[in-house]
């Protein structure tokens, strides 16, 4: 499943970040990396394709689209890597 169907699928509620206690991982590239793996998106070491996958996460689920990866895009982006490795558990139960 590509990127932006795993979104679709996910939900596309920025209004998702109210009442989540989680803290926000760092904005670190590896674990921003990691984050974008779990939504089946696989980013090379290039800072550039980074940012503009960051942007595009930041496009598709509105939030300003800086590609800066902030508290709110990385929240948000660990909430739908979280999500999407749920789904994963439960199509492969």
């Amino acid at each position: 499943m590509s990127a932006r169907g795993m979104l679709s699928v996910v939900g596309s509620a920025v209004g998702g970040l109210i009442g989540w206690n989680e803290p926000v991982p760092p904005a670190d590239p590896e674990v921003l990396r990691a984050l974008f793996a779990d939504l089946g998106v696989r980013i090379t070491p290039d800072d550039a394709q980074l940012a503009e996958a960051v942007r595009y996460f930041q496009i598709r689920t509105g939030l300003p689209a800086d590609g800066e990866a902030g508290p709110r895009t990385v929240h948000l982006l660990s909430r739908y890597a979280a999500e999407a490795r749920e789904l994963s558990r439960i199509r492969a139960a």
